[in-house]
């Protein structure tokens, strides 16, 4: 399979270090589709962030910010590499240093030592041999602008994502921006197509707003999934359902153009519970009858990440839960999972 995973931040590079394990560079396997392997996989990421490392790197350099960029590097390497654990360590002091990563520094460096961001992300690539490709949605400079409930407005991703109230509509400024061709084509040629798991606003819009993405994925035939986040976030999805998320989506490209949405159906533990309420942060309701009614698909299985202080997807779960559902739409029969009754039939 050709597979795309568009998205950005931690939710991202969890999916990706699932995905890899799958990534075959021999021939394919003759029992396909009874053993499905990865021929090809493409990373489609954001980039607007403006906070932290990448954002002083941002501005210091003229410069796309390097951070998402590097955690999907990382993801893709073998993780028992030194390279890999070099290219996440942070430095703790250090005057200027402190709080920088080392990995947004390299893809600093040779962006300035190529004069290309595109090429110091494919040597950064080869220095890892990450098992996979990783683009940046557009490689226009973006801001994220967002309006909040009250007309209010934020400029940057940074204000976006810590808004104390919940957010209306998000743009990106210039509003007109272009994706690379290497984008478009990937799409093109992909028989599955991911967006998520990843903050809604800041993480996985921002790059359906690119000029030609939402499009290119309408016109593909692949099986295009949605994978849902398991936690509400403060300020940025407070209260917000499942259908919620998918209304959003909607508002923001006149559709939906995702014919499945992959949900996690395991309550978290209750220790996860308290310390996320006080956050102000729940797990997000499944309401099945309201996503029906946008016309989506549900699909329900376990995804979460066990023995676990912080809430995330499992990311190897979350790879065989999107091998299963290729194969189900393959076969034209639908898997037997816990609650799979209560999903709506592929």
């Amino acid at each position: 399979m050709n597979i795309v995973a568009i998205g950005g931040g931690t939710g991202l590079s969890q999916l990706l270090s699932g995905l890899k394990q799958h990534v075959r560079t021999d021939a394919p396997s003759r029992n396909w589709p009874d053993t499905l392997s990865i021929h090809d996989l493409t990373a489609i990421v954001t980039v607007t962030d403006d906070g932290g490392s990448s954002g002083r790197l941002r501005d210091e350099f003229q410069m796309l910010p390097p951070g998402d960029i590097r955690k999907c590097l990382v993801a893709l390497s073998e993780d028992e590499r030194l390279m890999s654990r070099l290219f996440q360590y942070r430095f703790q002091r250090g005057g200027e240093l402190q709080g920088h990563s080392f990995g947004n520094l390299f893809l600093t460096a040779l962006t300035s030592v190529t004069g290309d961001f595109l090429e110091a992300i494919r040597l950064s690539s080869e220095v890892l041999a990450i098992k996979g490709r990783i683009l940046p949605s557009t490689m226009s400079d973006v801001h994220l602008v967002g309006e909040l409930e009250n007309g209010t407005l934020l400029f940057g991703e940074s204000q976006v994502g810590r808004s104390p109230l919940r957010i209306s509509k998000i743009a990106i400024f210039p509003e007109r921006c272009d994706p690379l061709p290497e984008t478009l084509e990937a799409i093109a040629n992909a028989d599955v197509i991911t967006l998520g798991p990843g903050s809604l606003y800041t993480s996985l819009l921002p790059n359906l707003l690119v000029n030609g993405i939402p499009e290119a994925i309408r016109q593909s035939s692949a099986v295009k999934i949605y994978i849902g986040n398991i936690m509400t976030q403060p300020g940025e999805t407070f209260g917000f359902s499942a259908a919620d998320h998918l209304r959003a989506v909607i508002e923001h490209c006149t559709d939906f153009p995702f014919s499945y949405f992959l949900c996690n159906l395991t309550p978290i533990s209750v220790s996860q519970r308290e310390k996320y309420l006080a956050e102000k942060a729940v797990q997000i309701e499944i309401d099945m009858e309201e996503i029906a009614r946008l016309g989506t698909s549900v699909v329900l299985k376990d995804l979460l990440a066990e023995d676990q202080d912080k809430v995330r997807h499992d990311p190897l779960k979350l790879s065989q839960a999107i091998f299963e559902l290729v194969l189900s739409r393959t076969n034209r029969e639908f898997y037997a999972g816990p609650l799979q009754s209560q999903a709506v039939s592929l």
